[in-house]
């Protein structure tokens, strides 16, 4: 059995090594859960399919964060979100990732939509601590994709109008707008005629404060030396089956030694926190 559940079961298992390993790539991870391990490229783990299993599903799609300090690194390329279509990670027939998935025994396309983590350590080397949150993508996408890119480009083109003295009427401006929204937009390489290079724009994504999982000025309840797994919970059914899912894993005994908690997003509700002390 496999979920983004057993998953932190096990670096519970061997949570020392977050504070001992350099490189969160080197850490032990139980690779008898995983379907694919690619560090470096998205997702850097991902979890097994489990079939017909209608409480634990697995498929969950991971991606590492390390930082030296409380701050999240960039998300290069990969806009953070909630749930990808495992369609849009598996564009081509040769792919690295769908041949890990088809020999770890994945029917791959029977969960199209899948659920995707970060695994975000920091550190604050003056007080050496440590703080590790397996999160879920939905922290960070307060708004849809296509609206953060479109609202960015619409600053840019904001700014260019009013540079350059150029009058756009409201409607041009939205028709351009809308069609600069998806990211695919930006990800293909282009090739200009005469031109001894290639272009691709790159998006990268930032946290800001409010996105900061490791704040401890905004998100005080993650405390140094913890490990969180970190999972939406905007209402009481939701948060029964949360708390059933980490029971049904841990067992009742060991699900008592955690801080179990909820805790407010600045912009996206509520979030419900199974928290262990690794000091």
């Amino acid at each position: 059995m496999a979920s983004i559940y057993h998953f932190f079961k096990s670096l519970t298992q061997t949570s020392e090594y977050f504070k001992e390993i350099a490189k969160l790539a080197d850490f032990p991870f139980d690779e008898s859960l995983l379907s694919c391990h690619n560090i470096g490229r998205f997702p850097d783990l991902a979890i097994k399919l489990n079939a017909e299993n209608e409480l634990f599903t697995g498929g969950e799609l991971i991606e590492l964060k390390d930082n030296k300090s409380y701050s999240i690194s960039s998300f290069n390329s990969t806009i953070p979100t909630g749930q990808k279509n495992i369609n849009d990670l598996l564009p081509t027939k040769n792919s690295k990732i769908r041949d890990q998935m088809e020999a770890a025994g994945d029917d791959i396309y029977s969960l199209p939509q899948r659920d995707v983590f970060y695994l975000i350590r920091g550190k604050d080397n003056k007080r050496n601590t440590v703080k590790t949150v397996l999160v879920h993508g939905s922290f960070f996408e307060t708004i849809s994709v296509n609206k953060l890119i479109s609202g960015s480009f619409s600053q840019i083109l904001e700014e260019r109008i009013r540079e350059s003295g150029i009058e756009v009427n409201d409607e041009t401006k939205k028709t351009i707008i809308d069609i600069f929204s998806e990211q695919k937009s930006f990800s293909k390489v282009r090739h200009v005629d005469k031109a001894s290079v290639k272009l691709r724009f790159r998006v990268m994504t930032e946290a800001k404060a409010e996105g900061n999982i490791l704040s401890t000025a905004k998100y005080p309840e993650i405390e140094d030396d913890t490990l969180n797994l970190i999972l939406p919970c905007h209402d009481e059914e939701t948060e029964k089956m949360l708390r059933l899912k980490f029971e049904t894993v841990f067992g009742k005994a060991a699900t008592k030694r955690f801080k179990i908690f909820k805790f407010k997003h600045h912009f996206n509700g509520y979030f419900l926190v199974f928290q262990q002390i690794t000091n």
